[in-house]
This record gives structure tokens, sequence and C-alpha cells, in this order.
């Protein structure tokens, strides 16, 4: 890495983090709004080695919040185009995505090296649980988005165990289905401000879709990559 774009970080971590952050292998689990947030952040920080997955191209719906969201990406695939971005940050970057659904079939390939830390920003909970579930069996520390739709207050956004989570929706679900697992401890990332009433309600088909606005999920993905960092370094 050149000493130009670690110069300033440096200067907060010293040397020795700077080459903690430049090994550590960090896998992140979808590129939306929170994910595309947490790992230009990551990489910006100065981590050496990331995979990203993501199944989904690139729609004029995630203009609002997402980072692959330009007029030049529409329907690309969003690895791809977060892939180049990355690269575009640190030309030194050792990157893999994998342009897929995050499953149990998947899981496999993309599980055939070793993480450092994992993080999970993905929608669906089936995929979550999945997710959870083998770093837990792993022993790979993992970090769990919950949800950030229907809110718009950032500065009620905070880390906590999933046993201490509330008010949030999805963490419900979560703490639920986790426990049904005998997975009682998880760290997320959650809000505390109660969903808003939608002004208009839209559906795909399948659920009724959750507003969302650019400083949710993109503070939420900066405070994930905040603690990935801090516990790569061992900072409390």
């Amino acid at each position: 890495m050149n000493n130009n774009f670690s110069m300033r970080t440096n200067l907060l971590i010293g040397e020795e983090g700077m080459n903690k952050l430049k090994n550590s292998r960090v896998l992140i689990i979808g590129v939306g709004g929170v994910g595309s947030f947490c790992v230009e952040a990551l990489v910006r920080a100065g981590i050496g080695n990331i995979t990203i997955v993501d199944y989904a191209k690139v729609e004029e719906s995630d203009f609002n919040r997402q980072l692959p969201g330009l007029i030049s990406n529409l329907n690309k695939d969003k690895v791809k185009v977060v892939k180049d971005r990355l690269i575009d940050i640190n030309k030194d970057l050792n990157i893999k995505e994998f342009s897929c659904v995050f499953n149990e079939e998947s899981s496999d390939k993309i599980f055939s090296e070793n993480y450092d830390y994992v993080v999970d920003a993905i929608d669906m909970v089936s995929s979550k649980l999945h997710l959870i579930q083998l770093c837990i069996n792993k022993n790979i520390p993992i970090i769990s988005s919950m949800g950030m739709g229907n809110k718009l207050d950032p500065t009620k956004i905070e880390i906590n165990d999933i046993s201490k989570t509330h008010t949030c929706p999805l963490a419900k679900v979560m703490r639920k289905e986790l426990r049904n697992r005998g997975i009682e401890h998880l760290k997320v990332v959650f809000s505390t401000e109660q969903p808003l009433e939608l002004k208009e309600k839209i559906s795909n088909g399948h659920r009724i879709l959750p507003g969302s606005i650019s400083f949710m999920s993109s503070c939420g993905g900066l405070i994930m990559a905040s603690q990935v960092i801090k516990d790569l370094l061992d900072i409390k």
C-alpha cells in the first residue's frame, strides 16, 4: 500500500495497526445501502483483503441510498461496480466478488477461504440466519445489520448485543429465530427509533416496501465499519 494512501490513518493507529488492517481478510455480504458504505469505509481505513457478495443489479430505486446508485451504473452487477470503485480507491487492494444469492449452496465456495471478520448486510432473514450460524460454527467474528428502513434519525443508531435490542421489527424477528437455534448473543447495529408511518404504501407483490433515505443506511454502514476496525485492532 502506498504511503500517501495510509498516511493520515497511520497517524491515528500507527504502523503496527496499519499492517494489521492490511493483512486482515473481511467478508461483506450485501453491498446495498448499508453494505456499500461499510465496505468503502473499511477499504479507506486500510483493510487489504476484501470479499464482497451480492446478487442484485443496480436499479434506479437504489439511487437514494446506495453508493453504486449512479446513472452510469444502471443494470450493472453491484459487486462489479463496487469492486471497480474500491480498486479506484486502493489499487493494491486484494478483492474477490461473488455475484450470487448467499445461501447454503453458495456458502461453500464463499467460505472456501478463511476470514478474520464477517459483515452481514443482508436483507433476507433466512440468509442472515445461515450466515450467522456458519460464523458461529467457524468461530469467525461477525456483526449483523438490523433494519434501517422507515426511519429518519441516524443519531438513534447504535451497536449492541441482539439480546438488548428493542423497537426494531427486524431485530425482534432475529431474536426469536436465533433463540430457536440456541443463539443468545450476536453483535448488531440497530436503531432505537420507532418506525415511522409511511405516507404512501407500495407493494412489490410480496411485502410493503420500506421507506428509506440517504443518511440512515449510510450511517449504519459507517458505524458497522468503525466497529470492525476497532475489533480487529482490539480497541475497546
